[in-house]
């Protein structure tokens, strides 16, 4: 993981407050890890613009000898704000253990635990360790939902879920006793004030004029012709990876992805030719797509030779050469190919019920810090260093697992 300092939200008992967070980084042969605070005091603060004042004027605290501290001071109120993926409800727990256990659900308990240990490890806080350790839950979280499957995997659910009710008043107890809310005064919280009151009129600004180009797009594309696929709902995708071109075919249902197949198994043809005369003359009983309301249309216009393949720009993805651009470095990738490449993988692994995009995407694993880096680039996060073998392998092996559910017509 690439040596940065991170802002966080810790949603606790005391309400929704913002620090600082060093993950994991190597000094002098020595792993490290940190948050913004001083000897047994985690310093947190009720806004932003509290945290970019003391982090201007502060001379004694824990991350000043990190390698990244002297970029902190100048960054603005904005850059402080913490992203979504770095916002975590601790409060809101229990109700997210009484939900099912998917992969949203899993996803987002394993991160709150995953930080949870981090400020346990660095604040010296044996009993949020003691009771994290006492269901076997919550250290298989970060393998998705497979160790919560079957009757095993319902009990083991249950342990934690029933944890989380006995104990966790008790483990956010803990974490608030040593939470330390710094007094922050002067010129300095007057201008970081001034800062955050902009940005969030400028936000608001955006959102509206967001919304109001959104309403005339959308009235736009009312009036225009949407055209056959566009009517069905189904979208044809090409792929291209490792020297050939497939063709399939896709679509969302309540936000979740369909693919043409079964068992995770992708149906795919090498031309467009090929495809249009497998959706006329296949067997599609047990087809996942076949089940959707729109399907008998499809299958109408291939039967009589009317069907017509035509591939969106952005429905094609291009995961040939992005395994050695990985490797290359951050300026060696396109952004947009990733992010397409990104969508597929993790669509048809939702599609199979498989976690190990999900999984190897997430933040925590250095191939998914490298992505989101990629992706999402911060002018105040220092780059990921070199070499990137691991990452470019995990991609690989994303990249070939996805090639083995494609099963040529």
């Amino acid at each position: 993981m690439a040596q940065d300092i991170v802002p966080i939200e810790l949603g606790l008992p005391q309400g929704d407050l913002v620090t600082l967070w060093a993950p994991r980084w190597r000094e002098d042969g020595e792993e490290w890890e940190a948050f913004l605070g001083h000897e047994e005091d985690l310093y947190a603060f009720t806004d932003t613009a509290h945290l970019a004042a003391f982090v201007r004027t502060a001379e004694d605290h824990d991350l000043i000898d990190h390698p990244a501290w002297n970029h902190v001071p100048a960054l603005t109120v904005a850059e402080l704000i913490p992203a979504e993926a770095h916002q975590y409800d601790l409060v809101g727990v229990p109700e997210l253990v009484a939900e099912e256990p998917d992969t949203w659900t899993i996803g987002e308990l394993a991160e709150i635990v995953s930080i949870i240990r981090s400020l346990a490890d660095v604040c010296e806080l044996d009993e949020v360790h003691e009771i994290l350790d006492s269901a076997d839950g919550f250290a298989v979280l970060d393998q998705g939902t497979y160790p919560f499957t079957g009757r095993d995997g319902e009990r083991l659910w249950n342990d934690l879920a029933k944890t989380v009710i006995d104990k966790w008043d008790d483990l956010l107890d803990a974490l608030d006793s040593v939470v330390t809310v710094p007094e922050v005064t002067g010129p300095e919280l007057d201008k970081a004030a001034e800062e955050l009151a902009a940005f969030q009129a400028a936000a608001e600004a955006a959102a509206a004029e967001d919304a109001d180009a959104e309403e005339e797009s959308d009235e736009q594309a009312d009036e225009a012709p949407v055209g056959f696929w566009g009517e069905v709902g189904i979208d044809p995708i090409k792929i291209i990876s490792d020297g050939s071109e497939y063709y399939t075919l896709r679509c969302y249902l309540d936000d979740k992805p369909i693919f043409l197949g079964k068992d995770g198994k992708i149906d795919v043809a090498t031309s467009v030719r090929g495809l249009a005369k497998y959706l006329a003359v296949g067997e599609f009983d047990d087809n996942d797509l076949a089940k959707v309301s729109t399907w008998e249309d499809v299958h109408s216009k291939a039967t009589d030779g009317s069907l017509e393949i035509d591939v969106e720009e952005d429905n094609t993805y291009v995961l040939q050469g992005l395994n050695e651009d990985l490797a290359e470095g951050v300026d060696a990738v396109d952004p947009v190919q990733l992010d397409l490449a990104v969508e597929l993988l993790t669509d048809a692994a939702e599609w199979a019920e498989d976690d190990s995009v999900a999984t190897a995407l997430g933040q925590s694993e250095s191939l998914g810090w490298l992505v989101s880096f990629i992706l999402a680039p911060d002018p105040t996060r220092l780059a990921p260093s070199a070499p990137f073998d691991a990452e470019s392998a995990a991609w690989a092996k994303l990249v070939q697992d996805f090639e083995d559910r494609l099963q040529t017509r």
